[in-house]
């Protein structure tokens, strides 16, 4: 595994128009590890997650994923790069008229040109992986919202990405399903190697599988910590976060 963070940020801003969204952030994340962004709604969580993925580029300040500079890559470089990555949409993403094997084999089908029976081997693996390993030939509107989720899952790791990015996994699932995604999130990320970042308002499954947690609030983040310091010595505006969720040490890990 590579020494270099999988995903760093310096003193990066973004502004859309006149409207501040960040302001200074700065984090570096390493392979492997799990990093969880947190904090109030409208503070440019999924903004951040956008950036660390080359979706958007900074107003001020660097993103480096897997060593390169988003901002010094062509058109090029930066589809090079996103096929090094997974994402798993907030919504799951998937293509209603497709199966979910065939939702999962999208990203080997649209560019790898495998044989149809080497496409079938991984995708039969990622989707046993995620649990769903006799569901391969339902339609996304014939399975519950969970397995959508997982579903999504498989399609992000069906290239081997060495990072992952999830935008709120568990929004919208109730709370053995949610505990479920949190799982998966944890086993089959670290298992990989994979360096996952993730948005969520779930902060008790953060508490549970989470490496180290941002808190992000007015455009920086407030405290970085891992979960047991996160708990033990939150700011103020950690506190008031961690008060209205009522969560407390006992109850999550």
């Amino acid at each position: 595994m590579s020494s270099e963070p999988a995903v760093v940020f310096q003193g990066v801003a973004k502004r859309f128009g006149a409207r501040r969204v960040l302001e200074s952030l700065d984090v570096a994340i390493a392979p492997g590890e799990v990093f969880v962004i947190i904090g109030p709604s409208g503070t440019g969580k999924s903004v951040t997650l956008k950036l660390a993925s080359g979706q958007l580029f900074p107003t001020a300040g660097s993103v480096r994923l897997l060593g390169r500079d988003l901002g010094d890559c062509d058109a090029r470089e930066l589809a090079a790069l996103r096929r090094r990555v997974g994402f798993l949409f907030q919504s799951g993403a998937l293509l209603g008229w497709k199966t979910l094997a065939e939702n999962v084999a999208l990203p080997l089908a649209a560019r790898d040109r495998l044989p149809p029976d080497a496409i079938a081997r991984r995708v039969a693996a990622a989707l046993a992986e995620v649990g769903l390993a006799d569901a391969g030939d339902l339609l996304p509107a014939e399975v519950s919202g969970g397995m959508v989720k997982r579903a999504a899952f498989a399609r992000a790791i069906i290239e081997d990405p060495e990072v992952l990015f999830f935008d709120e996994p568990t929004s919208g699932l109730d709370p053995v399903m949610s505990r479920t995604v949190d799982g998966l999130i944890a086993q089959v990320g670290r298992a990989r190697g994979a360096a996952c970042v993730v948005v969520t308002h779930d902060l008790a499954g953060a508490l549970r599988y989470a490496d180290r947690i941002g808190f992000l609030d007015r455009g920086r983040f407030l405290q970085v910590a891992t979960p047991e310091q996160l708990l033990r010595n939150p700011v103020p505006e950690v506190r008031a976060f961690l008060e209205a969720q009522s969560m407390e040490v006992g109850n999550v890990r």
